[in-house]
């Protein structure tokens, strides 16, 4: 079950906007995201606010799981993009698990466009997990 989450507030994905001017219409199906960082940012604040429904409606058919179960002890903190280039996302997200430990996980995402909208396909590199 998504977290329910104020418009006015600074939007999780760390682009400084509100969430309303930010990933909420992408979650909401009002305006979907433009560009491969758009759904990437988009997916990580999903991921944030436990909307398994948006990460999974958002993943490619041809790579998506049969189910997504997003842990509720899990806080993601931080998102910092490093590169947006073609079809591909470079972004470390940084989290705290359950036992309070912190991880920051790197990752090269690949995107493809499909009937004009962004999907995830998979990762272009094993994310990497300090």
């Amino acid at each position: 079950m998504a977290l329910a989450y104020p418009p006015f507030k600074s939007c999780p994905c760390g682009s400084g906007r509100s969430y309303a001017n930010c990933c909420g219409p992408a979650h909401d199906g009002t305006r979907p995201a433009a560009t491969p960082e758009a759904l990437m940012r988009a997916r990580y604040s999903a991921y944030a606010l436990r909307n398994e429904a948006f990460v999974l409606a958002t993943w490619h058919p041809e790579t998506r799981p049969a189910a997504l179960r997003l842990e509720s002890g899990t806080k993601y903190t931080g998102l910092t993009v490093h590169a947006a280039h073609g079809l591909e996302v470079e972004f470390t997200a940084t989290l705290r698990v359950r036992d309070g430990e912190t991880l920051r996980v790197h990752e090269r995402s690949a995107f493809a466009q499909v009937n004009g909208a962004w999907l995830y396909v998979d990762e272009v590199t094993p994310p990497t997990v300090e």
